[in-house]
């Protein structure tokens, strides 16, 4: 299941690495190439709505091997394009399927025994984080065997292949309930207002994910610019670091099964912050970059794992919905982040990134600070 989910989300970032290639290809510009990017990243965040909360209402297994099905016919779409708009239309079917992923995280987590949901979890995360990291550099590498359109041929292909693969090895689990799709937005609503750690768990892992996402929008201008002149090839074995946050996500999960989960939240956040810090100093060595490099996307997994597995404990039957909340949260986190530091970066450069990324952080921060003196108001009541 771990790696059927890095093998979906990752399709989402076949093309990042290969905007040039497309643009030659189809004879458009790089800026209209690029706009493949934006339309994956919107269609998923669509079918974070439309699609993920449906596992609490739809078997399981069905819906997911349907998911991984019609994203694999995206990416064949893409793969056998003779146009660039077909090309965009395959990318969209891709990526809003490809939630297909965080259909499995729930199911993940409803299979493992008990006291080991962290774990699984955990496990889950490795994967769709390698996944990600993983697949912008397999896509340039395919790229330069046959072209732009290898790296679709070969992870379509690996869709139905594992399409057919969790077929056969998913249990068949009666979905939790089941009732008309248009109660779900008002079903969702109610959640939303019902689980306060939802909602501050939410927003903790959004800002967290807003300010990892400020490096990764102002990383290649930072590194490709001077002192560094980095080409493409070498910034993106840097962003391969990000490969020890997602092999970190399994012991997270497991300190988190162990009553330890607002440890490594805190955790996070100072490793997160100590990851920032070293980048301050990134304008004038590679090296510092790449150890804040590390640290951020660490300090990111600590918390988003454990916060995952705290969304998922408040209701096991509305795990599927609360999971679709919490991603959308995430996602738009991110956006956020990205927007307000390629903002940054263009009257401040790279310190006023830094700073920006230290303040969600700390916002973050204050956030977990409130959730914890309201965990401790009843006791406190209760014990005058």
């Amino acid at each position: 299941m771990a790696t059927a989910t890095g093998l979906a989300v990752g399709g989402n970032y076949l093309n990042q690495p290969l905007i040039d290639e497309i643009a030659r290809h189809f004879s458009v510009s790089v800026s209209t190439a690029a706009t493949s990017v934006t339309v994956a990243q919107f269609a998923y965040a669509l079918g974070l709505v439309l699609f993920v909360p449906l596992g609490d209402m739809i078997n399981r297994r069905k819906l997911a091997v349907t998911l991984f099905l019609v994203s694999a016919a995206g990416l064949l779409t893409a793969a056998v394009s003779g146009s660039f708009a077909v090309m965009m239309i395959g990318t969209a079917i891709a990526s809003l399927f490809s939630v297909a992923a965080q259909v499995l995280v729930p199911f993940a987590s409803e299979l493992a025994a008990p006291g080991r949901g962290g774990a699984a979890v955990g496990t889950m995360m490795t994967g769709l984080l390698t996944g990600i990291l993983v697949a912008r550099a397999v896509s340039g590498m395919l790229s330069l065997v046959g072209g732009w359109k290898t790296a679709y041929w070969v992870l379509g292909a690996l869709l139905l292949v594992m399409a057919a693969t969790l077929w056969k090895m998913l249990p068949e689990v009666p979905a939790p309930e089941t009732f008309s799709l248009t109660r779900v937005p008002a079903s969702m609503g109610r959640a939303w207002m019902r689980y306060p750690k939802v909602r501050s768990r939410a927003i903790i892992s959004a800002l967290l994910f807003a300010s990892v996402s400020a490096c990764f929008a102002t990383m290649t201008p930072l590194l490709a610019g001077p002192p560094h002149h980095l080409g493409p090839g070498v910034i993106g074995i840097l962003g391969l670091l990000g490969v020890v946050g997602a092999f970190a996500a399994g012991p997270v999960g497991r300190m988190a099964d162990r009553g330890l989960g607002n440890r490594t939240v805190v955790l996070g956040l100072v490793i997160l912050a100590a990851g920032w810090a070293s980048m301050w100093f990134a304008t004038g060595s590679v090296v510092m970059f790449g150890i804040g490099f590390i640290l951020t996307d660490l300090g990111l997994q600590s918390a988003h794992v454990t916060n995952m597995n705290v969304v998922y404990a408040q209701e096991p039957a509305l795990r599927s919905r609360l999971n679709s909340l919490y991603m959308t949260m995430y996602f738009i986190g991110g956006s956020v982040g990205s927007a307000v530091a390629v903002g940054l970066w263009s009257r401040f450069a790279w310190h006023g990134v830094v700073i920006a990324a230290l303040a969600f952080v700390a916002a973050a921060g204050i956030v977990f600070a409130l959730e914890r003196l309201a965990d401790r108001r009843p006791r406190i009541a209760s014990q005058g």
